[in-house]
């Protein structure tokens, strides 16, 4: 395959109108956030194995028909990775695919000055799209967001042709969400909305009349860790894969325009005919899959409460989500995708922000705001038993030990040398 002229090769791949940006886009983004030491310091310098890493992840996502890049600031190394792989392993035309890339800059001038770096990782001189990334909460919001601030900077850039479009990502409320969607200052917005986490439907209905292009974020990964189901999912999926069933679920909304494929993509990419063509509305074999799907709902008599009456608890326990969690561990035998995201909870953090259940924090619910015939603190109790995993324990006693045993080491070569 010529990966030179992509625009002549066209698979099975669909393409979607990513609303007023008027470019069509691959309904699958190929992402880019976990690649291997994707994470270490410094960003520019990518190991052999990352390298490779990247190069075939790439080449299997252009020989799909996948037509859009996604990578950000805060992946430290990835924007380097696609850099190098894009242009000088591969040589890929920039005008066979589009680049999207996102950054948290809190000002005009680090706007700016952060484009920059990344226009410099990614070795091209535009980007196609570019989000404000994490607009997680209403301060983010705002900053992000005020008179003067990076929004405006990155729409000035916009101006001057150094970026195509501008939008935001989020792993807001659904409140933050809409506001920031009602601005009018964005072309698309990246969010969360898969089978199993549909509380952001009114985002994508907003967006649809803004005529916003809307990216789903991680499809695969936060979408239920489907890509090694439990069996009984398999099953109830059948005859398509959870892989499968999830994008022609998502894909079934006109509204939605692309979903995002991270890694194991190998795993993700063996799954892409059994999406296509995808059908909007869904078919009527998707519909008794999605009707076998919700009755299983029924098996527990407590997962018809969402929480979200709760979601800004007292406690700062993240209630809806310990709930969903509980849920589908209850009804789809999805424990280890709970295992997974539930020993994520930030106590500090925004991007998936929650306390874990204390004595303390357990009597501070607001139990007014639920239903009397919901027993929330034993459910929130059970599913912490079942899904938390207790982290190690620092053995700050012996850590003194052993630096003062390293240190006398130290100590001893250094008069050894001298004296």
């Amino acid at each position: 395959m010529d990966f030179k002229n992509l625009s002549l090769y066209r698979p099975k791949m669909e393409y979607r109108r990513f609303g007023k940006t008027n470019k069509m886009v691959s309904v699958i983004t190929l992402g880019g956030m976990r690649f291997k030491h994707s994470w270490e310091e410094p960003r520019h310098i990518i190991p052999q194995d990352t390298l490779d890493q990247c190069r075939d992840t790439v080449q299997k996502a252009l020989a799909q028909g996948i037509n859009l890049i996604e990578t950000a600031y805060g992946y430290t190394k990835s924007e380097h990775a696609y850099g190098r792989v894009l242009n000088d392993e591969l040589r890929i035309n920039r005008d066979s695919y589009f680049l999207m890339t996102k950054g948290a800059p809190k000002t005009a001038n680090e706007t700016r000055k952060m484009l920059e770096s990344q226009l410099k990782a990614l070795k091209t001189d535009h980007l196609d799209f570019y989000g404000w990334h994490g607009i997680n909460n209403l301060a983010k919001f705002e900053n992000a967001c005020r008179k003067g601030g990076p929004v405006e900077e990155l729409l000035k850039m916009k101006e001057e042709g150094i970026i195509g479009h501008v939008g935001f990502s989020t792993h807001a409320p659904l409140e933050v969400i809409l506001k920031a969607i009602g601005t009018d200052m964005f072309d698309f917005v990246n969010l969360h909305y898969y089978y199993f986490f549909q509380r952001n439907k009114p985002a994508i209905d907003l967006a649809e009349k803004k005529d916003m292009g809307v990216f789903i974020i991680s499809a695969n990964d936060k979408g239920g860790q489907l890509s090694t189901p439990p069996q009984k999912l398999m099953d109830l999926t059948a005859p398509l894969h959870p892989v499968q069933f999830n994008a022609r679920f998502c894909l079934g909304n006109p509204a939605i325009h692309t979903l995002s494929f991270g890694l194991p993509v190998t795993v993700q990419f063996d799954h892409l005919d059994g999406i296509f063509p995808a059908p909007a509305p869904l078919s009527p074999d998707d519909v008794k899959i999605l009707q076998l799907m919700d009755s299983q709902k029924l098996l527990d008599p407590y997962s018809g409460f969402d929480g979200y009456s709760m979601k800004e608890d007292p406690s700062g326990l993240n209630i809806p989500e310990i709930l969903r969690f509980r849920m589908l561990w209850k009804c789809y035998d999805m424990k280890n995708f709970g295992f997974y995201r539930y020993n994520m909870f930030q106590e500090k953090g925004d991007w998936f922000p929650g306390n874990f259940p204390t004595r303390k924090n357990l009597k501070q619910i607001d139990l007014s705001n639920c239903p009397a015939d919901i027993p929330v603190v034993e459910l929130i109790r059970e599913t912490h038993k079942e899904l938390y995993r207790t982290k190690p324990r620092i053995d700050r006693k012996r850590i003194r030990f052993m630096a003062k045993k390293v240190l006398a080491k130290i100590v001893f070569k250094i008069k050894a040398k001298f004296w």
